[in-house]
């Protein structure tokens, strides 16, 4: 991966983003409002993927997703919903404050609202 966040479909690069936490995912969020892809028919390629991103790209609709580092929290999410996903490296815990705050939370609207008021805030 060249970049934080890539997002194929079929084999095509058609949106990228190097920010980091989750801003890339929001960026993605208003790419796919001003274009016409399916959400569904997308593979997400991300280098860090926690709960609060599976949350965020499970109320995206994203189809797949592959992670270069998966927390197992975020694996545990990812099985509940039936999202097709790989990794390269699971690990116990990703330190950061928002995979604390959603460690049993399961709704992705609520986890979206809460995550993008803390964007916003950033």
């Amino acid at each position: 991966m060249k970049h934080s966040l890539e997002v194929y479909r079929e084999d095509n690069l058609i949106f990228k983003s190097d920010r980091n936490w989750l801003h890339p995912l929001f960026e993605l969020e208003e790419f796919l409002k001003n274009n016409k892809y399916t959400p569904e028919t997308l593979l997400v390629k991300d280098k860090i993927v926690g709960k609060a991103a599976v949350l965020i790209l499970i109320y995206l609709n994203i189809g797949s997703i592959h992670a270069q580092i998966l927390s197992e929290v975020a694996k545990d999410t990812l099985e509940h919903f039936n999202i097709p996903f790989t990794y390269k490296e699971l690990v116990d815990r990703i330190k950061c404050k928002t995979e604390d705050l959603l460690l049993n939370e399961f709704n992705p609207s609520t986890a979206y609202k809460m995550l993008k008021e803390r964007a916003q805030k950033s």
